[in-house]
């Protein structure tokens, strides 16, 4: 495999395992509309809580189920933060968030767990040995694909039921979800409990295929995950929820693909990695307003009369 193709696999497979966290940032800024800073922490407790699991012998799978449940009570702190002790939603993430750093670095024990030689029979997800022997970027891939649509479609069907189109609808008009008998304090704590636990998941998964889980590895998570909103819909504007659901993970995809293309084959450096980021962000949140701007100038340059003629 040539060395572009080798970016190329490298890139999908390292955006579908962070396309999840992408979708649980999804859920927590555009449909309840909150910029929920928990993320940075919850996608590292995702990663700590997984490598602790599996350094005691459990399966990987058991490994992950517990760090959704680590990333569901993280989401549980910052909703009782923001919905009962009614400290704002931004401030109760921070808070959360820096809470967290403590907790993972309790969990874990030390600032960094290798999962490499694991005493164990329990094999990485990432491990596995395909029939054609298949690299491990190609088995990234693989899993990573079975997460994310598998992710998607519960989440599609979920957010059909009345309980997911209350939450859809608390961002947009919480005083429609009142007048129709639910409860947004409610709504607002699921919400954030189900995109922390998605946050986690990810944390979980993206430790196995690196081999380890770090303090750090959840640093600048939510600006990846508002990145990778802002490009898919970019790439799927105006339609309907399982296609936004499906630009989403384009969109981490896409981000991850050109992450990986310009630090193998331009001067940056790993370090420049974190203002790259924050550059293509502002330019994706600007795109829209700019696209709009000059859709209203056309607008008015065609309604404006031609001088001369009769």
């Amino acid at each position: 495999m040539s060395s572009f193709a080798s970016s190329l696999v490298s890139g999908v497979s390292q955006g579908l395992l962070w396309a999840i966290m992408a979708l649980g940032v999804y859920i927590t800024f555009r449909l309840l509309d909150i910029a929920d800073m928990t993320v940075d922490g919850s996608f590292t407790t995702g990663g700590a809580v997984t490598a602790i699991c599996m350094m005691a012998g459990y399966h990987p799978l058991f490994a992950i189920l517990v760090a959704t449940l680590a990333g569901m009570l993280a989401g549980l702190i910052t909703g009782i933060l923001t919905t009962r002790m009614k400290i704002p939603a931004l401030l109760s993430g921070i808070l959360t968030q820096i809470g967290l750093y403590t907790i993972n670095l309790r969990i874990m024990g030390k600032a960094n767990i290798p999962l490499t030689g694991i005493n164990s029979q329990i094999q990485n997800l990432f491990n596995w040995q395909l029939p054609f022997n298949a690299s491990r970027s190609a088995v990234a891939l693989m899993i990573g694909l079975i997460f994310t649509s598998v992710i998607i479609v519960l989440m599609y069907l979920f957010f059909g039921t009345e309980i997911g189109a209350a939450i859809r609808a608390t961002g947009n008009n919480p005083a429609m979800v009142r007048a129709l008998g639910a409860n947004t304090k409610n709504t607002t704590l699921f919400g954030l409990m189900m995109g922390n636990a998605l946050v986690a998941i990810s944390g979980g998964l993206v430790a196995q295929q690196q081999g380890y889980s770090d303090i750090g590895m959840g640093t600048g998570a939510i600006v990846i995950g508002l990145a990778s909103i802002i490009i898919g819909e970019v790439l799927f504007p105006k339609i309907n929820f399982w296609f936004r659901l499906i630009g989403v993970a384009f969109g981490s995809i896409i981000y991850r693909i050109v992450i990986t293309l310009i630090l193998r084959y331009s001067p940056l450096k790993s370090y420049d990695l974190k203002l790259f980021t924050a550059i293509v962000v502002a330019l994706a949140l600007w795109l829209p307003y700019l696209l709009q701007q000059i859709r209203e100038h056309k607008a008015r340059r065609s309604n404006i009369p031609s001088r001369g003629g009769v």
